[in-house]
C-alpha cells in the first residue's frame, strides 16, 4: 500500500483479540532452532529471555509470551544468538547495557527479571540488542537527537540504576526511542501532526552520553515526535 493508506488491522490476523488488547512487536523469523532466543522487555523495566523454539507450535488464537504485571505492558521483543549484550534505555534519558547470559531463559507463561532500576516516573523507551559495533540514536521529543558509538556504553550488572544516555531538558525534552544503527542506514522520524521525515544516519551528529543532542526535526509549535524506525535498504 502507499504512503497515506490506511493499512489493515493486524487484530484481524488474530481469531481472539482483546479490544484493550494492542500490538507491541512484530518479529519476521525465517527458521525455529535451538541456538535462538527471544528477549522480551516492558516498560517498567522486566526483561525475560525465551527459547525460540517455544514459539514454534503457534496457534490462531495466540499463545502466552510473556506474564505481564498489573499497570505494565510489552515493549519490545528481539531476537538473539544468546552470547549479546542487551540495552535498555529510558523516558528520562537513563539506559543500562548488561551481558545477555545474565537473564536464564524461562518458560513461556513466566514474567521475567528486573533488567534496569527506574526512577519515579521513569519508563523503558528503547530496547536493543548490542554487540561491538554500531551506535545507538536516541531522538527526542522535540525533535533533537544524536548518535553515541557502544562503546561509551560499558557493561554493567542486571538490575542496577544504569548510565546517562541523554541529558533531557525542556529544550529537547524526554527520549522518544533508541535504536541501534549503523553508518550506512537510513531512519524515518514521525511527528503527531503526521510529518515524516527520512534521514540517513551519518547526517546524525556523533556526540557522547551526557549531551542534549542537536535539532534534527522541526515537530511544529504544536507537534512532537512520536516513533522512529530503521530502514532495511538504503534509497538509490
Amino acid at each position: 500500500a502507499g504512503p497515506a493508506s490506511r493499512g489493515k488491522a493486524i487484530a484481524n490476523l488474530l481469531e481472539r483479540f482483546d479490544p484493550e488488547e494492542k500490538v507491541a512487536a512484530i518479529l519476521p523469523v525465517e527458521e525455529f532452532d535451538d541456538h535462538h532466543y527471544i528477549v522480551f522487555a516492558t516498560e517498567q523495566g522486566i526483561v525475560k529471555k525465551t527459547p525460540l523454539m517455544d514459539f514454534s507450535n503457534p496457534r490462531v488464537t495466540g499463545i502466552i509470551a510473556i506474564k505481564i504485571q498489573e499497570g505494565d505492558r510489552l515493549l519490545s521483543a528481539k531476537l538473539t544468538d544468546g552470547e549479546q549484550d542487551i540495552f535498555l534505555g529510558t523516558y528520562l534519558g537513563k539506559s543500562i547495557r548488561f551481558p545477555e547470559k545474565q537473564c536464564r531463559a524461562m518458560g513461556r507463561a513466566t514474567m521475567g527479571v528486573k533488567g534496569i532500576q527506574l526512577a519515579e516516573g521513569d519508563v523503558v523507551v528503547g530496547v536493543d540488542i548490542v554487540g561491538q559495533a554500531g551506535a545507538m540514536l536516541t531522538v527526542t521529543e522535540n525533535g533533537f537527537g544524536k548518535r553515541t558509538d557502544v562503546s561509551q556504553y560499558r557493561p554493567q550488572n542486571r538490575g542496577g540504576k544504569g548510565l546517562i544516555d541523554i541529558k533531557t531538558s525542556p529544550r529537547n525534552g524526554p527520549v522518544v526511542a533508541q535504536k541501534l544503527v549503523d553508518e550506512e542506514g537510513e531512519v524515518m522520524i514521525i511527528t503527531s501532526a503526521g510529518k515524516l521525515m527520512r534521514t540517513g544516519v551519518k547526517g546524525i551528529k556523533v556526540q557522547g552520553r551526557n549531551t542534549q543532542g542537536v535539532k534534527v526535526i522541526d515537530a511544529g509549535e504544536e507537534g512532537h515526535v512520536v516513533a522512529v524506525a530503521r530502514l532495511r535498504e538504503v534509497a538509490t
